[in-house]
């Protein structure tokens, strides 16, 4: 079993360093990770740069937004598919609700999950290439609910690397 604490060997300047990546694991560690992918939430992903809005309709009536780390920005770019092993999408959701100052707009209500997806060829080579997380307030979803990611990806989405997700321009 790991120790939450670091040991530190004191060799100059270097013990910062060890100090800090050793938190970094200790932490990446705990973090509540997806049954079948182990795909966790990634740290930051709020400042990742937006890939495209959606709306969801009946019966989810969601608003959605889908960021990219910088790999999946560069892949989306290029026009790249299939997608670079490393690539990150982060699907985040919210009740649609209506604007109570424009009669014609939508505006996010209550958020209802964040979905993220992580491409590594090898180690989820047999869902194409990708693992999957859903999270409602910060907790996985159930293993019977990740079972129906890649079989929904895979009827939907296949010519396309399994991404739903289109730039906007």
């Amino acid at each position: 079993m790991k120790s939450p604490y670091p040991i530190l060997v004191l060799v100059g300047g270097a013990a910062i360093g060890i100090a800090t990546a050793a938190i970094a694991m200790s932490a990446q560690d705990n973090k509540p990770a997806s049954p079948i992918f182990k795909v966790t939430v990634p740290d930051g992903y709020r400042q990742w740069q937006l890939i495209a809005p959606a709306q969801e309709g009946a019966p989810l009536n969601e608003l959605r937004a889908v960021v990219g780390n910088t790999t999946a920005i560069k892949a989306y770019q290029r026009g790249a598919q299939p997608f670079p092993d490393g690539t990150v999408l982060v699907k985040l959701a919210w009740k649609h609700e209506q604007s109570p100052e424009f009669e014609s707009a939508s505006i996010p209500g209550a958020p209802t999950t964040v979905q993220v997806m992580v491409k590594d060829a090898r180690k989820y080579a047999s869902t194409g290439g990708w693992g999957f997380g859903r999270f409602i307030d910060g907790k996985p979803a159930d293993e019977a609910q990740h079972r129906t990611c890649f079989a929904c990806h895979e009827a939907r989405a296949k010519a396309r690397d399994y991404v739903f997700t289109r730039y906007a321009p």
